[in-house]
């Protein structure tokens, strides 16, 4: 439904958590996630944490670093897995904030253990060394096949003629992974943007 900027921001800065839903390739969505930011950063006093989908959890570590001023932007653009719409859409989150010095959650999967499962299912990731799986929620993870967003996706994907049982599999192991990675960063008073 429509709402009013001055709504939404008095509805978010409340919040504990507060999730923007995004499409990924339209900058407005992009602007207005960065002024929603920068606002709620005002109204509680810097009192907010960053997390986003676009960053994997393997790659915190140089999103610290470069959030700390240790490693150059060349290092970490060139070194972290980047969307492709970084650049225009993500990178003002991050310099705002590298420049008001806010964590920064990494939140989601990386995409070869994502991968994994599409694959081979949650039994791929059994193998998994102790350290890749330090990367994932906590396995097993609930998953219920019959969530209206993955019965939906698979209905979807076998109407191209893409059907694979593992696919909402793959993305309920990302959620999963972004849901713990907001929640062991939440409860401290600040706000947590995703």
């Amino acid at each position: 439904k429509k709402v009013k900027y001055k709504d939404l921001l008095e509805a978010s800065k409340d919040a504990d958590i507060v999730f923007f839903g995004e499409l990924h390739n339209n900058p407005i969505c992009h602007w207005i996630q960065f002024e929603l930011t920068r606002d709620i950063y005002t109204e509680k006093n810097g009192d907010i944490i960053l997390a986003a989908e676009m960053f994997e959890s393997d790659n915190q570590l140089i999103l610290n670093e470069y959030l700390e001023g240790r490693i150059s932007k060349k290092s970490f653009e060139s070194e972290a897995r980047l969307w492709p719409n970084y650049k225009t859409d993500y990178k003002p989150l991050v310099d705002f904030a590298k420049d008001s010095s806010l964590a920064f959650i990494a939140s989601n999967i990386p995409r070869r253990y994502a991968s994994v499962v599409y694959k081979n299912g949650f039994e791929g990731l059994d193998d998994l060394e102790a350290e890749a799986k330090s990367y994932i929620a906590p396995l097993p993870i609930e998953y219920d096949a019959e969530l209206k967003g993955y019965k939906d996706m698979l209905e979807q994907m076998a109407a191209m003629g893409h059907a694979n049982e593992n696919l909402p599999k793959a993305q309920a192991i990302k959620d999963a992974t972004m849901a713990y990675s907001i929640a062991e960063s939440a409860g401290n008073g600040k706000t947590i943007i995703h």
